[in-house]
C-alpha cells in the first residue's frame, strides 16, 4: 500500500513541535528551579536579618518607666505624626550609669503628611525644677536624668515646652564614632574654622583636627598641628566625634556645639535610611551597645515603612536662650521664644496650639521662689504666680 508522503512531513512537524515543547518546558522548569533557589536564599536571608534584628533592637528597647499622654505604637500604626527626645550622653553603659549627664538634647518630630523632620535642640542648661525632684530646685535640664533617668528627662522637656514626648533615643556619644564608621562616614559643611583636640578639648594637644568654614574638607594631626594628613571630605567617626564636641572655642558657645550636632544628626538620618545601611546588620547590632530607646520592633520596623521619606525634608532649629547667673551659669529662656518653639513642634505634629508651658519645666517650691524671680529678673520678665 502506498503511503501520502505528506504523512511523513506531518508527524515530523508534529514530532518537532513536541520536541520544542518538551525544550520549553525544561527550560521553565529549569527557571523556576533557579528563581525558587533564589527565593529560598532571599527568604533564609530575611531570616537571618529578621533574627538580628531583631535581637538587636530588643536589646536596646528600654522602657521609660513613665505615664505618657500619648501611645507612640499607635501613632506609628496609624501613620500619625510623633514625636522623640534625642539625647546624648558620655557614659560608660547606658542606663547603668545614673552620675551621668546629658550633654545634648533634641526634640524631633517626624511628619509622613508633611514628608518632614523637624529637629529642635534644647539648652542643657536650662534652669529646671525637675518633676518629682522639685525640692532640688534650681538644676540645669541635662541634670535630670541623674535624678530620675530618661524618664524625669522626657517629663521635663514636656511640662517645659508644653508639647507630647512620645518616645526617646539615647545614644552615646563614645558610640557615635563608631555608628559614623558603619555607616562610611558622613559629609557635613562646617559653619565656622576651628580646631579641636580630643586630649585637651581646645585647638591644641595632640589627636587634633582642623575644619574649615564652608567646606567639608578636613585634616588630622598627631603632633600639635606640626604636620597635617591630607585633606578628607567625609567625617571618619573620630573626625565627627571632634566636630561636635567642640565648645569652648565656639563665639556661640553651646548653641554653636548644638548647631554642629544637628548637622552631624541631619547627616546620619539621610545615611540610615538608605537600603544599604538598612540591610546592614553589623549597623544594627552597633546600636545595641551605644544606643537605646522605648519604641519596639515592631515599631521601627513599621517606622522604616511608613516614614522614611520624611527623612529627606529636614528642619534644624534651636530654643534660643539666655545666660544668667546664679552660683553658676544657667541659661533661662524668654515666654516669646518658647511658644514659638512650642507653635512649631505641635504645628508639626499635628496638634492645636497651646500656651508653652511653665518657666522652669516644673513647680518651683517656696524655698526657691526668690532664686527663681532673680533669674527671670535678669532676662527682664516677672515669674508667674
Amino acid at each position: 500500500m502506498q503511503q501520502n508522503p505528506n504523512q511523513y512531513s506531518r508527524k515530523a512537524r508534529y514530532d518537532g513541535v513536541r520536541e520544542k515543547r518538551k525544550k520549553k518546558s525544561r527550560l521553565r522548569k529549569w527557571i523556576m528551579s533557579i528563581l525558587v533557589v533564589i527565593i529560598l536564599a532571599v527568604a533564609g536571608w530575611g531570616t537571618y536579618l529578621y533574627a538580628q534584628y531583631k535581637g538587636s533592637i530588643d536589646d536596646i528597647q528600654k522602657s521609660a518607666k513613665i505615664n505618657k499622654t500619648r501611645n507612640v505604637s499607635n501613632l506609628i500604626a496609624t501613620g500619625k505624626p510623633f514625636s522623640i527626645l534625642v539625647m546624648g550622653a558620655d557614659v560608660g553603659e547606658l542606663d547603668r550609669d545614673r552620675t551621668a549627664l546629658t550633654d545634648s538634647m533634641m526634640l524631633v518630630t517626624v511628619n509622613p503628611k508633611t514628608n518632614k523632620v523637624t529637629m529642635v535642640s534644647i539648652p542643657r542648661d536650662i534652669m529646671t525644677a525637675i518633676p518629682d525632684h522639685e525640692d532640688s530646685f534650681p538644676q540645669k535640664l541635662n541634670a535630670a536624668y541623674a535624678f530620675g533617668g530618661v524618664g524625669a528627662t522626657m517629663q521635663a522637656v514636656q511640662n517645659y515646652l508644653n508639647v507630647p514626648v512620645d518616645s526617646y533615643a539615647m545614644v552615646n556619644m563614645k558610640g557615635l564614632s563608631t555608628l559614623v564608621d558603619k555607616v562610611g562616614g558622613v559629609s557635613v559643611e562646617s559653619p565656622m574654622d576651628f580646631q579641636y583636640s580630643q586630649e585637651t578639648a581646645h585647638a591644641y594637644g595632640s589627636d587634633l583636627y582642623r575644619f574649615h568654614k564652608g567646606s567639608t574638607k578636613w585634616e588630622y594631626s598627631d603632633d600639635n598641628g606640626a604636620t597635617w594628613s591630607s585633606s578628607k571630605t567625609k567625617l571618619t567617626g573620630d573626625a565627627a566625634l571632634a566636630f561636635s564636641r567642640m565648645r569652648y572655642d565656639d563665639p556661640q558657645g553651646d548653641y554653636g556645639r548644638q548647631q554642629r550636632q544637628r548637622l552631624v544628626m541631619q547627616a546620619m538620618i539621610k545615611k540610615a535610611v538608605n537600603a544599604e545601611t538598612l540591610l546592614n546588620a553589623s549597623f544594627i547590632r552597633s546600636l545595641s551597645k551605644y544606643a537605646q530607646t522605648d519604641l519596639s520592633f515592631n515599631d521601627i520596623v513599621k517606622v522604616a515603612q511608613k516614614y522614611r521619606s520624611a527623612a529627606k525634608h529636614q528642619d534644624s532649629d534651636h530654643l534660643q536662650g539666655t545666660g544668667v547667673d546664679y552660683n553658676g551659669s544657667y541659661q533661662a529662656v524668654k515666654v516669646e521664644e518658647k511658644q514659638r518653639i512650642t507653635n512649631k513642634l505641635r504645628s508639626q505634629l499635628d496638634l492645636k496650639e497651646k500656651e508653652t508651658g511653665s518657666q522652669f519645666g516644673g513647680e518651683v517650691p517656696t524655698s526657691g521662689r526668690t532664686i527663681a524671680k532673680y533669674v527671670m529678673a535678669q532676662i527682664g520678665e516677672a515669674l508667674d504666680d
